[in-house]
């Protein structure tokens, strides 16, 4: 046999699938969001923002009679139930809840949290007189103190850098703001990107795995001292993206 007569003989070898598209994300519109500290600032303004999208949202409060007050008055179809009936009944579960109370509440919630999709929003902070400036915790951020305590759930990280003024306020319409999404696992991390997009405004962006959750959680401190500054509510944008 020719070099040539080789050259012309079939190959086996599968044909390489095209890259997936970063912007193909998945529907994420009949998923049921939690929010565990949803009574709080941050928690209320996700919830409000979500609700008002058209998400199906239940906020978690430690007390029941808050969390229903609360759901009340935000409206958009959203309710309210202590925090582990909101862990058991949401498909997504956000955990906005205080850095002092973070690793307690969770490590409660173990068995509720157990299967669900666990985006980790809290930010670990100092304050003094100089300003905020950022805590780093044992596992290396929250996220990962989260991803230690829940085995078995699948955590993420996101919704860091919003503001919680911004999203209370009726009057905006839209959030001008990425959100950086972090995770192990790709389908993970694209449902929590899809979540983000559904707040006009927003987009979700892949930012790193959890590892990486630090550095995404102490610019909160950062963006602290611009907002005194400049008497803004700033946010982020990834440019070129």
């Amino acid at each position: 046999m020719t070099s040539t007569d080789s050259a012309q003989q079939p190959t086996d070898a599968p044909a390489k699938a095209p890259a997936k598209d970063p912007w193909d994300l998945p529907d994420v519109s009949g998923l049921v969001v939690g929010v565990l500290g949803g009574t709080g600032p941050q928690g209320k303004g996700l919830a409000y923002r979500l609700g008002r999208a058209g998400q199906k949202v239940i906020i978690g409060s430690r007390a029941a009679e808050r969390a229903l007050a609360a759901a009340e008055e935000l409206g958009h179809g959203v309710e309210g139930a202590d925090n582990a009936e909101c862990a058991r009944r949401s498909d997504i579960v956000i955990v906005a809840v205080p850095w002092d109370g973070h690793g307690k509440t969770l490590e409660s919630l173990r068995e509720e949290l157990a299967g669900k999709l666990v985006v980790d929003c809290v930010n670990p902070l100092g304050f003094d007189k100089k300003g905020a400036y950022a805590l780093k915790p044992e596992e290396g951020s929250a996220a990962e103190q989260a991803a230690a305590l829940l085995p078995d759930s699948r955590v993420t990280a996101a919704f860091h850098h919003l503001s919680a003024v911004l999203l209370q306020d009726p009057e905006i319409d839209e959030i001008d703001t990425d959100v950086m999404v972090l995770g192990e696992v790709r389908a993970d991390v694209e449902i929590v990107q899809a979540l983000a997009g559904r707040i006009p405004g927003m987009r979700g962006i892949f930012a790193g795995r959890l590892r990486n959750a630090h550095q995404v959680e102490s610019l909160v401190a950062n963006l602290i001292s611009v907002n005194r500054r400049y008497k803004a509510h700033a946010g982020l944008r990834v440019t070129d993206v």
